[in-house]
């Protein structure tokens, strides 16, 4: 039994699309990688924030010198986490301003804004307990 398949197609498998064309899917290779670099590797710089509760169970049971002693250890806090949201906006700008000169210093930037997250709730936190020693 002999089957006809039709003409013989050989290696050719469909119409020539030009060069033109594979040199343009060529370029795209690294476009698209530069893109999902864009869009996926901000997330790595910087620290993820932890900021602090306000609310927190020991609350019920602090006097008034427990709630001093913490007033002063998250004073210290602060002033750390001050000079650190100062030196990231340092860093941001430096490497905003060398970004655009050389592209990959922008993913050293901090996105993620950690110090300053944690600096509002501690400022939550301090008036919380400045409340709650007013009650004592």
């Amino acid at each position: 039994m002999n089957l006809d398949l039709g003409p013989d197609l050989g290696p050719d498998l469909g119409p020539d699309l030009g060069p033109d064309l594979g040199a343009s899917v060529m370029r795209a290779g690294p476009l698209a990688a530069i893109s999902v670099a864009f869009v996926l590797l901000p997330g790595c710089a910087g620290r993820d924030p932890h900021p602090v509760a306000v609310v927190q169970p020991q609350d019920a049971q602090t006097d008034c010198a427990m709630i001093r002693a913490e007033i002063e250890a998250n004073n210290t806090q602060a002033e750390k986490l001050a000079d650190e949201n100062h030196a990231k906006i340092a860093q941001n700008v430096a490497a905003g301003v060398v970004g655009v000169v050389i592209w990959p210093v922008w993913f050293a930037m901090d996105a993620k804004g950690a110090a300053g997250t944690e600096m509002d709730a501690l400022k939550a936190r301090q008036q919380y307990l400045a409340s709650l020693a007013e009650q004592r």
